[in-house]
């Protein structure tokens, strides 16, 4: 005879429904799989009239997160309202009450992580969140289970499906950024307010997690290390063509020697990768590893139904006793500084004359700054340098601002050239 599990869970927006619908759907198949029968049996949620008209008079429904966690016949506790409070409260609360917690908050996470997987730890209970990076795409439990011989070298990947169908659409259609937003927001690709997507923010808050976990490291968000694409325009895109690339916004993660380089930028990607192949609000995960070598994982990465098959396959593990391992939020890091990276870098510069541009040239010069390829067209000066640090390049720039007749702001834009081609 099958045990049986209460599920509380928090939140019923389209990630809540998306979880209510597939254990519904594939009631049978989970059961069997997991060797357990699941039934929700508390939901909270912002608008608890709307919930309780789907989900009938049978499952409470409110908006008192203590309630839930209170609930005698809540054995696991599904977080996926977002933000911070009340969905921090509540995670500790649960944990605290010894229930094992499984999340898609990877804000939270980012931000907190430390304190709620350190809470996990001192209650005996677990955090699993597979769902918070990537969407569906198993991304976490390859890095936890699947690699686990390996060491971890580096992930770079696309997890931000807005601002990958922001940067297809302008590629495919020849759009302006705001063009592309506009139609992304009509299409439900991004929020009325995509602030945390277009800067970065939300993909920095996924490969922060990825970090800490591929190097065992405490989770360590740094915002300064994040970088949207309002600034990229049809020029940049063309050009990035031009040269057989295309521009994706990267989160990167790697451990270079020890230490930890963990940012996000828009990117010059070869088309001979997959990763340039990545369009549309697809997501697209690169592994390097010192056994198995490259590895690439694609997926949905967000949805209602991709997400909930992140969350059940974490709920699935949760009943079969399946402990995940945690960061270690004591291990200490070496993160780089920004200044510190070394990347190859595209800069397009506008030239009036060829004096102007031989005291540019010169400028590079000093520098000892490379050049792995250079094109003079319609007046704009378009170099791409080979790998220099971070610092070198900004000193260059601070120097060519100087310059009165130049035209400004000068573009820059990062390229990556270790990747996995098809």
């Amino acid at each position: 005879m099958r045990k049986k599990i209460g599920i509380g869970l928090a939140g019923f927006g389209v990630v809540g429904r998306g979880i209510y619908e597939v254990l519904a759907e594939n009631s049978p198949l989970i059961a069997a799989r997991a060797g357990a029968d699941f039934s929700i049996q508390h939901i909270v949620c912002r608008h608890p009239e709307r919930a309780q008209s789907l989900v009938g008079s049978s499952i409470p429904v409110g908006d008192d997160t203590c309630a839930l966690i209170e609930n005698p016949n809540v054995d696991i506790v599904i977080e996926v309202m977002g933000g911070i409070e009340p969905a921090k409260s509540l995670i500790l609360g649960a944990l605290e009450s010894g229930k094992s917690v499984i999340t898609a908050n990877k804000a939270l996470l980012a931000l907190h992580g430390n304190e709620i997987f350190n809470c996990a730890k001192n209650f005996g209970v677990n955090v699993y969140y597979e769902a918070s990076v990537a969407g569906g795409i198993p991304i976490i439990k390859a890095l936890r289970e699947g690699l686990s011989a390996n060491r971890i070298e580096s992930i770079v990947g696309i997890i931000n499906g807005t601002t990958n169908y922001i940067l297809s659409a302008m590629r495919e259609s020849a759009l302006t950024f705001p063009q592309a937003l506009k139609i992304a927001q009509e299409k439900g690709y991004a929020e009325a307010d995509p602030t945390f997507d277009i800067e970065g923010l939300d993909a920095g808050h996924k490969i922060t997690l990825l970090a800490s976990l591929a190097f065992n490291t405490p989770v360590c968000f740094m915002p300064e290390n994040m970088e949207g694409i309002t600034q990229i325009s049809p020029e940049d895109i063309a050009f990035a063509q031009s040269v057989g690339c295309s521009i994706k916004l990267l989160a990167i993660a790697k451990n270079l020697n020890g230490q930890i380089q963990c940012c996000v930028h828009p990117t010059l990607v070869d088309n001979d990768n997959f990763l340039a192949h990545v369009n549309g609000a697809m997501n697209g995960v690169f592994v390097q590893t010192n056994a198995l070598g490259p590895s690439f994982y694609y997926g949905a990465g967000a949805g209602g139904k991709p997400t909930a098959s992140a969350v059940i396959a974490d709920l699935i593990d949760c009943a079969r006793g399946n402990a995940p391992i945690q960061p270690a939020p004591t291990t200490e890091a070496f993160y780089l500084p920004p200044k510190e990276i070394q990347s190859q870098y595209y800069l397009r510069l506008t030239i009036s004359s060829s004096e102007q541009l031989q005291r540019v040239q010169n400028y590079f010069e000093g520098f000892a700054i490379p050049i792995e390829k250079e094109t003079l067209s319609n007046q704009c000066w378009m170099v791409l340098t080979k790998p220099i640090k971070e610092n070198t390049l900004q000193s260059l720039i601070s120097k060519l601002n100087q310059l009165e007749d130049l035209d400004k702001p000068i573009k820059v834009l990062r390229k990556e050239s270790m990747l996995m081609g098809i």
